[in-house]
């Protein structure tokens, strides 16, 4: 699915392990603000190698749908957006979390691929509700949310240990239907 000139969202891949790996290290100190301190290892190719694998086995089992934003000329990722968290029956809801390469930020990449992945949470994973947290101060994704028809519902203190501290989140949510669980 193109998303946007030049990049697609599309399912992740084992392969794509040594290009998230270099697009993590582009973008480390970019997104340090915003993601727990990582071990090195999270930025080798290997390192990715067993994220993927992880995250691969949670699709599997249903619990996640990882994609990854990638260049349609090179098929490299340019970032990732995950629809985790999915759960059924009366809740009907799923959490979806993402990052742009600090190369392409600011395009409106991320924009794009949450408005793709809350049309994939209703559509074919059968979702009421997506949620989304962010630090209080990351205002750029904030605003990414709010383009996407998220709400703020709360914040939630001391929430996740981001930075090398424990950080106040903002919680959003976007309401996908109101049709029965299935």
């Amino acid at each position: 699915m193109i998303i946007a000139e030049g990049v697609e969202l599309r399912e992740l891949r084992p392969g794509d392990a040594a290009g998230l790996a270099a697009a993590l290290t582009r973008s480390r100190e970019h997104m340090a603000p915003y993601e727990p301190v990582r071990p090195p290892e999270f930025y080798t190719e290997r390192g990715q190698a067993e994220r993927i694998e992880g995250l691969l086995a949670e699709r599997d089992g249903g619990r996640m749908r990882p994609f990854v934003l990638a260049d349609t000329a090179t098929g490299l990722p340019v970032g990732t957006i995950n629809l985790g968290s999915i759960v059924h029956g009366p809740l009907c809801s799923g959490g979806v979390g993402y990052w742009v390469d600090v190369d392409r930020a600011g395009r409106g990449l991320a924009t794009a691929a949450v408005e793709e992945v809350c049309r994939i949470a209703r559509d074919e994973v059968g979702l009421h509700r997506v949620e989304a947290g962010t630090t209080t101060y990351n205002t750029a994704s904030q605003r990414v949310l709010a383009k996407c028809g998220f709400v703020r519902y709360g914040t939630a203190p001391k929430y996740l240990h981001v930075n090398g501290a424990w950080r106040d989140h903002h919680l959003f949510q976007r309401l996908l239907h109101d049709a029965d669980p299935s």
